[in-house]
C-alpha cells in the first residue's frame, strides 16, 4: 500500500497543530480517511535521544505508521518543526511508496513572538522566541523545494485548505 504524506514544517508559534488539526477537520468533512501524527512528541524526552544519535522518532513514526496501515490509512499529516528538513528520513519511516507533500509555513517574528506568548508561561517564552527566529532562518534556507504558506493574518480553515490543495487532497 502506498503512503501519501504531508510534511508540515515550521518555526515555533507558526500554527502548524493548528493547521493540521483544522486540515484533519475538513477532511473528516469531505469523510476523507487520514490520520494525525504530531511529530514533536515522538522523542519528547530528557536528555534529547536524538543529540545522542537516538533515532527515536523515526522509530517511533516507523512504529505508529505500521498500526495505521494495517488498520487501512494511506493518507498522513505529520506535523514536526524539522519535518521539511527529514523528507527522505520520514519516508524511509513510513516504508513502502511513499508521496510526500513538504509545506514550510511561515509567519513574520512579531507574529510568532505573539503567539508563542500566548502559549508559553514562564521562564520558557523568551527561550522559545530565540529559538523561532534562529529555526525560521535554517528552515527557509534549507528548505527550498517546500511549499511555503504564509500564516500572517489568516484564517486556519484558508491556511488547511491551501495545505490541502498543495497536497492534492481535495
Amino acid at each position: 500500500m502506498h503512503t501519501d504524506v504531508i510534511l508540515i514544517g515550521g518555526r515555533s508559534g507558526v500554527g502548524k497543530s493548528s493547521v493540521a488539526a483544522e486540515a484533519s477537520h475538513l477532511l473528516g468533512l469531505a469523510d476523507v480517511r487520514h490520520a494525525v501524527i504530531e511529530g514533536d512528541n515522538l522523542d519528547q524526552a530528557h536528555p534529547p535521544p536524538w543529540r545522542s544519535g537516538i533515532p527515536l522518532a523515526e522509530r517511533n513514526l516507523a512504529a505508529m505508521w505500521a498500526n495505521y496501515r494495517e488498520a487501512g490509512y494511506s493518507r498522513l499529516i505529520f506535523t514536526n518543526t524539522v519535518s521539511v528538513l527529514q523528507v527522505a528520513g520520514l519516508a524511509a519511516a513510513l516504508g513502502g511508496e511513499v508521496r510526500s507533500t513538504a509545506v514550510l509555513l511561515t509567519s513574520t517574528d512579531a507574529v510568532a513572538a505573539e503567539r508563542l506568548a500566548k502559549r508559553e508561561i514562564g521562564t520558557a517564552l523568551e527561550e522559545h522566541v530565540t529559538r523561532s527566529v534562529a529555526a525560521a532562518r535554517r528552515l527557509d534556507e534549507g528548505a527550498p523545494d517546500a511549499v511555503r504558506i504564509a500564516t500572517n493574518g489568516r484564517g486556519l480553515a484558508d491556511i488547511a485548505r491551501d495545505v490541502l490543495t498543495q497536497a492534492e487532497w481535495i
